[in-house]
């Protein structure tokens, strides 16, 4: 018997996205082909700290994850 997996629809960047609800900022970051440094990612307006990004993001929650770039 298959085991079917319990999903999170969360806002990303103002985009519907639905993850895996085990998966954290970590999986979030790696279905998006983001990549896991050189971001920081804020959950419903409070950044989270990389060293709680394995922690469940919560069902309807709005994520921020902003890029650093170089430029002048």
């Amino acid at each position: 018997m298959t085991e079917s997996k319990q999903l999170v629809e969360l806002t990303v960047n103002g985009s519907p996205v639905t993850l895996d609800a085990a998966a954290g900022v970590t999986g979030l970051l790696a279905q998006l082909g983001l990549p896991d440094c050189g971001v920081a990612v804020a959950v419903d307006g409070v950044v989270r700290p990389q060293g709680r990004w394995d922690l469940p993001i919560a069902d309807g929650a709005v994520v921020d994850v902003l890029t650093a770039v170089q430029g002048g």
